[in-house]
């Protein structure tokens, strides 16, 4: 039986450390905004910055919730669990264009806070914070999907993108026919919400943005009293 070469050996290691990371970051995946706000609101703006980053951050901010309703209507209430219990495989909206847009979409909601914040230099440092929690996230996700799911689940995998959608860097165009896994017999499908419970289910996140903007605007507020002061 031949031996294992000690780059693959090394490789395997890394894999199951950052499988390990995932699965923490997963279960606890609440608090990890939390150092992100801190900076944000501890941080001191610099009001030399144009006023029209704050209206850039806003639309990013929305078109970061945006994508999350999108997937929240088609991935239904599994979306909010901490456990590692799956639902059916979901092919269908965004899930058919990217296999992560939730992640997706909260990143482009912290771009879009320190944006709104005129905080740009701090942009870059999210991304590469949340690209590291959640490339170990996905890892830890898609091993326990491939233990679970199996052949079904590798077929998803071979034809969605993680991250950016297959027309981005391809100039392929991908349609509902040519991607239905959703309703191909080999795959399950998950009942949808409709917009109110999707809405609902997504209640925490709208209340937490528009918590986020007071206290964007009180920064900003108690910043100017503080000028005022004799």
């Amino acid at each position: 039986m031949a031996a294992t070469p000690p780059q693959t050996q090394l490789e395997q290691s890394h894999a199951d450390a950052m499988t390990g990371v995932g699965a923490w970051l997963f279960r606890h995946r609440t608090i990890i905004p939390i150092p992100l706000a801190l900076a944000i609101l501890a941080t001191p703006a610099s009001r030399a910055q144009p006023s029209a980053l704050v209206g850039a951050g806003a639309v990013l901010v929305a078109l970061g919730e945006a994508i999350r309703l999108w997937s929240v209507r088609h991935i239904g209430a599994i979306s909010r669990t901490r456990s590692d219990r799956l639902g059916p495989l979901v092919a269908s909206g965004p899930f058919a264009l990217v296999r992560n847009p939730l992640y997706v979409g909260n990143v482009a909601l912290w771009v879009g806070f320190a944006l709104s914040a005129r905080l740009p230099w701090l942009a870059p440092v999210f991304v590469a914070i949340l690209a590291f929690e959640y490339h170990a996230i996905v890892r830890w996700e898609e091993r326990l999907l491939e233990e679970r799911l199996g052949e079904r689940y590798r077929t998803y995998t071979g034809q969605v993108p993680r991250w950016l959608p297959t027309t981005l860097h391809r100039g392929a165009r991908r349609t509902r026919r040519d991607l239905d896994l959703a309703a191909d017999s080999a795959f399950s499908a998950m009942p949808g919400f409709s917009w109110r419970e999707t809405f609902y289910s997504e209640r925490g996140t709208l209340i937490a943005i528009a918590v986020g903007y007071a206290l964007l605007w009180l920064k900003a507020h108690g910043s100017w009293l503080g000028r005022l002061k004799p």
